[in-house]
């Protein structure tokens, strides 16, 4: 096969924009395929971390919508407790719609065509090149071919993407009033959830409130009542709904491919995200950063040791916190409440420090141990 472009990427979401961002910029022809249109909804707390924000603020003007400095802590609705920032924020709220479609106007800026309204059948591939087959029949042939479609996508089953974890995470989006955005406003709200390992959200977004719940995959009932719980236990039932939306997340394998031949998958479509928190735009835009950069080299071996020794430390950790709250749930509200523990989940978010850091920690360690 004969490449006609040197790296083409399959979805246009933070992971595949920041890959193309990153091909482009350093040389390659890349393009681009996403099945929707943007500006697109996209089903998202839309908070962004420390590292996220970062690297973000390299490439894009960040669209945000808010700025959090105060979090707000319950315990299946009980048990409140507020700890507040100082100087910086912990937090940064975007909307999807309008934080990919700043990235997609980056992407393009540096080089890449994007190519909307593809939707991809088919991925095969030789031994110097990978082909991409649409729904119209055209084919697309390029020496990389970078999955971003999601973890159902075409791309990550033809490299073989196995997972360990699924959960089912479901949101509405509702108009807030002048009360709401003078109660939220600079303020999460996070609520350890009724089932373990479940949680809630709160996250303000100007005009908008976006509510969400998560919990494990197979429980779509109790899922739904602990959404309807929370919105009622809120005091935001009733109100009108912009727009309500489900999705799965899946965590990959720790021994899971991320790449076969020349076909190399990131964010989402590598199942790649934070067990516990299940947070996953920062895992997007780094793993797709790395790929475009590996890409536009050919070296791809780079982007899996990138991915395995940045990445693989922090989902480990991960998994242990998520063990840790699923049997000490009250212990871990009350750690929260402390200082100590405040200081920790706010250097967190900033992106300041990594779980796997403090998880290295003889005595955190032992106390885990001790914990079970």
């Amino acid at each position: 096969m004969v490449a006609e472009w040197d790296v083409a990427v399959v979805g246009a979401g933070p992971g595949g924009l920041a890959a193309a961002y990153a091909a482009a910029a350093g040389g390659a022809r890349t393009v681009v395929l996403e099945r929707a249109e943007h500006p697109r909804y996209k089903t998202c707390g839309g908070g962004l971390l420390g590292n996220s924000l970062r690297l973000a603020q390299s490439r894009i003007s960040v669209p945000a919508r808010d700025e959090i400095y105060a979090v707000t802590i319950t315990d299946r609705g009980k048990r409140a407790f507020t700890r507040h920032a100082t100087q910086r924020p912990v937090l940064t709220m975007v909307r999807r719609d309008e934080f990919d479609f700043a990235w997609y106007e980056a992407a393009v800026a540096a080089g890449a065509q994007v190519r909307q309204l593809c939707q991809v059948k088919t991925i095969d591939q030789g031994e110097d090149a990978a082909t991409v087959t649409l729904a119209d029949g055209e084919t697309i042939t390029a020496r990389t071919v970078i999955g971003a479609d999601g973890s159902a996508g075409i791309s990550s089953r033809h490299v073989g993407v196995t997972f360990d974890q699924q959960d089912l995470g479901l949101e509405v989006e509702i108009e807030a009033t002048a009360a709401d955005r003078e109660s939220y406003r600079g303020r999460v709200l996070l609520d350890w959830g009724p089932v373990a390992g479940s949680y809630g959200w709160v996250f303000p977004k100007d005009d908008q409130l976006t509510v969400g719940v998560i919990m494990a995959k197979g429980r779509g009932a109790e899922t739904k009542r602990y959404l309807a719980d929370f919105l009622s236990q809120l005091g935001l039932e009733g109100r009108t709904v912009i727009r309500d939306s489900g999705h799965l997340t899946r965590c990959r394998n720790p021994d899971a491919p991320l790449r076969k031949g020349r076909v190399i998958v990131v964010g989402d479509a590598a199942g790649l995200l934070e067990p516990w928190t299940r947070e996953g735009i920062s895992y997007a835009l780094r793993s797709g950063t790395w790929a475009g950069e590996a890409a536009a080299k050919d070296e791809l071996n780079a982007y899996e040791e990138m991915v395995v020794n940045e990445l693989g430390p922090e989902m480990a950790a991960g998994r242990t916190l998520l063990r840790l709250f699923e049997r000490r749930r009250r212990l871990m509200h009350t750690a929260f409440s402390t200082p100590l523990g405040w200081r920790a989940f706010e250097a967190f978010c900033r992106g300041e420090l990594a779980m796997a850091t403090v998880l290295e920690k003889s005595s955190v360690r032992a106390a885990i141990k001790a914990f079970g």
